[in-house]
């Protein structure tokens, strides 16, 4: 078929939809109208007017329509509420649940509870704490002696000490272990197994033949843990955002939260009325909630904790731990009659691994490699691809972009960190978005219309069998209780389950987190911990829906590169050949 005529009806209803949406800010009290008449082209890009021109009478009865588009919205108002005296006790406690979901929730948490940790003295001294320069692993002999073979597992048993040299006896040590040779370009993350007395053992899965080097990582000792439990229950306001009203005689700024600590002040609620997201904006003097414009990320509270020395780079925090003797093994080829290895058998089991520098999953996904533009436009021929989440989705959409010269971005005048972001490639039927997930979002000066929460575009979404939708939400979760995660999980998962009810075709992808690097200040609201735990609750909340899952997590972990937020090319390219793969099971060559 020649032409684009469904995906440039795709992209005109798109940007009519936000178009719309954007008037969800205004949310004035009951009664106020709002008269839209005349709305201009919805992209002055000359490049899309011409290809346009190409549909005569379509192109003609759309611009027809669109500029006698006249539409009146009654739009609810926010509302102001008084915080009770006692609001204290209940500060950053969420609105109940019903027995179904509070029981979920329940279950969730028992299924990611950590370890009991140790309190903390003041002032506090290292010598109690966990010590990677004392701690040791050691390889076990396996069950054909100092022979492995590939399908076999390799342990590894962990001895933690502290600095004074003497056994730990507890557990809570947050730890990371792999796998790799650097030379076959290969890795796998390895299984960790907390026995709650200062030991630990890692478990890998030998999937290729040679060399297989062990590295055991202390990300922080269980004294640290502690510290992070505190701050998410006392502090979870450390990072703080901040809105600005505006009215024609002044301008107002306030701070706003998930929840904030009570004052005198009244606050402006900005729930969600769709999915009860919580947002609440302290009112400004003289102005109206109504007249708030735009959100941003106003900072990060200092000097929360005396603890700062469980969060030092080079001595307790992302350390390797020494072996105690050899560090590596010799994997010969696979004994006949031993079986293929899968992570069908348990959680324990990894996703997958990298052999020459390739990403193989052990989920039963064959990932192909779309090594060329070609391929990858062939796979994504005819698909409408929304992408919704933080800024690890959205370098995803780069990277599209990047590598796909047929596809071009049309220059929405939106922020580039918050969207909406659209590329088309009208040869190829190709409609690709991005937008940023609602608050909280860590973010530039952004207009708050354009803060959407992802259930709400999922339910705007017709979706059917030329339909994906991929979402990454973890990152700016981190510092808030982790019941405000599962919550927001739970509702992004209702609304998926409604997109695959009314179009069942629908492709659903969705990215984990995944390890990075962070300075000791940045820890209390990046650590791996409490991304490790989001991680568990997102593989909890979607576990046996009809979604896939690009496992970051051990993507990053198992490769060599240096762990980052943003992962480095050759990973986000192994990401996106698993994408696709899901896209298009059978590869189109």
């Amino acid at each position: 078929m020649s032409g684009c005529p469904v995906c440039v009806t795709e992209a005109l209803e798109w940007h009519l939809s936000t178009t719309l949406q954007r008037l969800e800010w205004m949310r004035m009290v009951p009664s106020t109208q709002i008269t839209v008449s005349g709305v201009p082209p919805f992209s002055p890009n000359a490049a899309l007017d011409q290809e346009l021109k190409r549909f005569g009478k379509f192109a003609s009865g759309f611009r027809t329509f669109w500029d006698k588009l006249d539409i009146t919205i009654i739009i609810p108002g926010a509302a102001t509420v008084t915080q009770p005296a006692d609001m204290y006790s209940n500060f950053c406690k969420l609105k109940p649940l019903s027995p179904e979901e509070a029981l979920e929730e329940h279950l969730v948490l028992e299924s990611i509870a950590w370890p009991k940790t140790p309190p903390l003295p003041s002032p506090l001294s290292l010598n109690n704490t966990s010590d990677p320069a004392h701690s040791t692993f050691t390889i076990l002999p396996g069950k054909r002696g100092e022979q492995w073979y590939i399908g076999d597992k390799l342990e590894v048993m962990i001895k933690m000490y502290d600095f004074q040299g003497r056994p730990k006896k507890s557990g809570g040590d947050v730890l990371l272990a792999r796998l790799n040779n650097l030379t076959l370009g290969a890795g796998v993350a390895g299984h960790i197994t907390d026995y709650l007395n200062g030991t630990y053992s890692a478990v890998f899965s030998l999937l290729w033949e040679g060399s297989a080097q062990v590295q055991v990582i202390l990300v922080h000792p269980s004294e640290a843990v502690t510290e992070l439990r505190r701050m998410n229950i006392e502090e979870p306001d450390r990072i703080f955002f901040k809105s600005q009203f505006r009215s024609s005689l002044f301008t107002r700024t306030t701070t706003c939260n998930v929840c904030l600590r009570p004052t005198e002040q009244p606050v402006c609620n900005y729930t969600d009325l769709h999915t009860g997201e919580p947002w609440f904006c302290y009112k400004p003097t003289n102005l109206s909630c109504n007249a708030r414009i735009s959100n941003y990320n106003g900072g990060y509270k200092k000097n929360l904790t005396t603890m700062e020395k469980l969060f030092q780079r080079g001595v307790n925090m992302k350390v390797s731990i020494p072996a105690s003797g050899p560090a590596s093994v010799t994997v010969l080829p696979k004994q006949k009659g031993q079986s293929e290895v899968s992570s069908s058998s348990g959680e324990s089991e990894p996703s997958g691994y990298y052999y020459q520098g390739v990403w193989r999953a052990l989920d039963g996904t064959t990932v192909h490699q779309f090594n060329t533009s070609s391929a990858i436009t062939q796979c994504l021929k005819g698909k409408v691809v929304h992408m919704y989440g933080d800024s690890t989705m959205r370098q995803w959409f780069e990277y599209l972009n990047a590598s796909l010269p047929d596809l071009k971005e049309f220059n929405l005048h939106s922020p580039k960190s918050i969207g909406p972001l659209m590329a088309l490639d009208y040869a190829n039927n190709i409609f690709v978005t991005h937008r940023a997930h609602g608050p909280p979002l860590r973010t530039v000066n952004v207009p708050s219309v354009e803060l959407h929460y992802i259930a709400n575009e999922l339910d705007n979404v017709v979706g059917g069998s030329n339909t994906v939708v991929v979402f990454g939400i973890w990152a700016h979760f981190d510092n808030f209780p982790i019941e405000f995660y599962i919550r927001r999980l739970m509702s992004i998962r209702r609304a998926v389950v409604r997109l695959l009810s009314r179009a069942p075709g629908t492709v659903v992808v969705i990215r984990t987190g995944n390890p990075k690097s962070f300075t000791p200040s940045g820890a209390f609201v990046n650590s791996d911990w409490y991304t490790f735990q989001r991680l568990k609750v997102l593989k909890a909340v979607f576990k046996g829906f009809n979604v896939h899952l690009v496992d970051a997590w051990e993507m990053v972990l198992a490769h060599h590169l240096p762990h980052n937020m943003h992962p480095q090319p050759p990973i986000i390219k192994n990401m996106i050949n698993v994408l696709l793969s899901y896209i298009c099971p059978q590869k189109v060559e």
